[in-house]
This record gives structure tokens, C-alpha cells and sequence, in this order.
């Protein structure tokens, strides 16, 4: 069953201006990285992993919060180069209260100067 659904609209060129120091707090380690050596432009990819942020915030129904810091979501890429969330701290423990065995999807895309990520919260079916 679907316990959440979660959709962001983030203009791209919004991290431009963003110090180091800016990124360094929102972002993780892993995603600077791969911003940084997967593409030239960089700040499409901050963008996307922003976007999804949001939408899981917004699937969830907490928004950011004392409780759910901006790196208790993150996204990381399979092996195939399929977007996953990586939930840690106040994301994971509120997730975890709502429907513990709860699975999240989650789908990036961008065109021009805009990116969108959508994500699905979903409670599986208990086997009976």
C-alpha cells in the first residue's frame, strides 16, 4: 500500500552561488563527490539530490525539522545508475514510526533549467 507520495521542482542554477562551506552542510561527502566527478555541471546534480530531498519530506508529511537534518536523506546510484535514497538518523526513525518496513522510490529528471524528483513511499503487504 502507498503510504506517501512526494514531487520537488528545483531550478537547477539555484546552487551556483552556494559557498563550499553551504554545500558541505547539506550535502554528503558521497554526493559532492559524485556531483563533482560525474559531470561538468555539477550543480544540476546538487539540484537533483536536493529535489529528491524534498519530495521523500514531502512523502513523509514532516518537512526538515530538529528532529530530520538535511544529510538524514541522501541519494546514491546502483549499480545500473538507478537513484536510491539512503535514509540515516531522523529520516530513517521517522519513516521506521510510520511503517517499519516501509520501501521508498524514488525518480530524478531534469531539462533545462529545472529538476524534478518524485518519490514513493510504500508499506508492503504483511504476509498473513
Amino acid at each position: 500500500m502507498i503510504i506517501g507520495i512526494g514531487i520537488d521542482l528545483v531550478e537547477c542554477g539555484r546552487f551556483l552561488d552556494w559557498s563550499a562551506f553551504k554545500k558541505q552542510r547539506i550535502f554528503t561527502k558521497k554526493e559532492l563527490e559524485y556531483a563533482e566527478n560525474y559531470n561538468a555541471n555539477s550543480e544540476r546534480h546538487l539540484a537533483n539530490f536536493w529535489a529528491a530531498r524534498e519530495a521523500f519530506l514531502k512523502a513523509l508529511g514532516t518537512g526538515f525539522s530538529e528532529d530530520i537534518g538535511f544529510s538524514d536523506v541522501s541519494v546514491t546510484h546502483n549499480e545500473l545508475g538507478r537513484p536510491e535514497l539512503i535514509l540515516t538518523g531522523g529520516a530513517k526513525a521517522a519513516l521506521k514510526a510510520i511503517a517499519p518496513a516501509a520501501k521508498t522510490f524514488v525518480s530524478i529528471t531534469d531539462q533545462g533549467d529545472y529538476c524534478v524528483a518524485v518519490v514513493v513511499i510504500e508499506n508492503p503487504p504483511s504476509e498473513s
